[in-house]
């Protein structure tokens, strides 16, 4: 071996295999950086712990899959080719993972049990807890679903709740909720199991935000800054309107009000049909799914606002906040009676003014209208100007009887 080779770190060695570049590996440790909170300048610090993690210890990883589609999974593995990501997600240990993992049944939950034994893991937790039936809602190895959670998260270092379904219980959650669906964040608290928690929104979480929190992890042994709902502030901080392509398009008030429409094929905004973006804080325009390619609003679909996904709600999660997804209102709520406001005004507009033509006929048939009404007394500042003219005030109201009266000679 060559003095050469001999200094080429293992990462590096795995980056080259897979036809990655120093310099597209070095870019991608300043988008990390950038979203740690470390700053550009910290991208070769990012490197050097990366590639020094390689040829060190993992850091154990529990990844437990819950109510949900396995979306998040899949946005985080399922590459048409191996990434930069996908590389440096080869820095944990997935000890245990119900969708990745080789081993199945006694052998698998062995993995995950060994894990929390030996301590020092953080728990990635994906999909909605399933609190119905006394926990049987969701079993899994033979446990209940709720009891699995309580079990891997109270020894955690930290746990990550990925994808929107994981930060408030998602769509699982929405209205009615039969099965009691609810976020990690809401469970925990309920069970008195204090840990640190991430909140990583979005359906399906982007991979590169879960990287960005595990390199932060790895590198400097603590979590990133959060804000109050425990997301990373720096990822979840700026709207996603700010950063929209379409942005321009808004400005000028060109917006697309029907799909298949000529404004749709020129880009115009699509707030008109929907669009939740002003309202929803994510990086999503310039992060992108797909190793970057594209995300919801260039596809061409309006920003259903997953991002919003609270972890402090209790009642109404995103789905129903945000829904109906293609229309500018959203539902108002009585009870369990939920409607549009659009509809509800129209209904009420048509019946008040039927209401005022039935009073008018009313009025017609009892003969109150013959003569006209009666005006207003007079104002206190016209008694006043006709004081000072000359002419008396009048003490009863001006109707048509006495109208010409008092109008007479002219009033200033």
């Amino acid at each position: 071996m060559t003095t050469e080779e001999s200094t080429i770190s293992p990462l590096q060695a795995r980056l080259d295999a897979r036809g990655v570049s120093r310099r597209t590996f070095l870019k991608f440790c300043v988008a990390i950086a950038v979203m740690a909170g470390l700053g550009k300048a910290a991208a070769p610090d990012v490197a050097q712990a990366l590639e020094k993690s390689t040829s060190g210890k993992l850091l154990p990883v529990v990844w437990l899959e819950l109510a949900s589609c396995s979306g998040c999974t899949e946005s985080t593995a399922q590459v048409t080719t191996p990434d930069i990501a996908s590389v440096v997600l080869e820095l944990i240990s997935l000890n245990y993972s119900e969708t990745l993992s080789a081993a199945a049944g006694v052998s698998l939950d062995k993995a995950r049990t060994d894990t929390i034994a030996a301590g020092g893991y953080v728990a990635v937790i994906e999909g909605a807890v399933v609190r119905g039936w006394d926990g049987n809602g969701l079993r899994i190895g033979g446990m209940k679903g709720t009891d699995l959670v309580k079990e891997t998260c109270e020894k955690a270092d930290a746990v990550i709740a990925v994808g929107s379904c994981a930060v408030d219980g998602g769509w699982q959650a929405g209205y009615p909720n039969p099965a009691d669906c609810c976020g990690v964040t809401e469970f925990l608290k309920a069970e008195g199991i204090s840990v640190p928690i991430i909140n990583i929104p979005t359906c399906p979480v982007n991979p590169d935000w879960l990287v960005a929190v595990l390199v932060d992890y790895i590198m400097l042994g603590k979590l990133p800054e959060l804000d109050d709902k425990n997301m990373p502030s720096l990822i979840f901080g700026e709207s996603i309107h700010d950063n929209c392509p379409r942005r321009g398009h808004f400005e000028n008030g060109e917006f697309v009000y029907q799909f298949g429409s000529v404004e749709e094929e020129k880009g115009y905004c699509l707030y008109a049909v929907g669009c939740k973006g002003p309202q929803t804080y994510a990086k999503c325009p310039i992060t992108r799914w797909n190793e970057s390619i594209s995300w919801c609003v260039e596809a061409g679909s309006p920003c259903i606002g997953c991002a919003n996904a609270d972890p402090t709600r209790t009642t109404r999660n995103w789905v129903d906040t945000m829904t109906p997804f293609l229309k500018r209102q959203r539902n108002m709520r009585i009870g369990d009676l939920y409607f549009q406001a659009a509809p509800v005004a129209a209904t009420v507009t048509g019946i008040v003014a039927a209401a005022l033509v039935c009073h008018g006929f009313g009025m017609k048939a009892a003969g109150r209208t013959k003569g006209g009404a009666d005006f207003e007394p007079i104002r206190t500042y016209d008694a006043k100007k006709l004081k000072q003219a000359g002419k008396e005030a009048p003490t009863t109201p001006i109707n048509e009887g006495n109208v010409e009266k008092f109008t007479k000679g002219g009033d200033e």
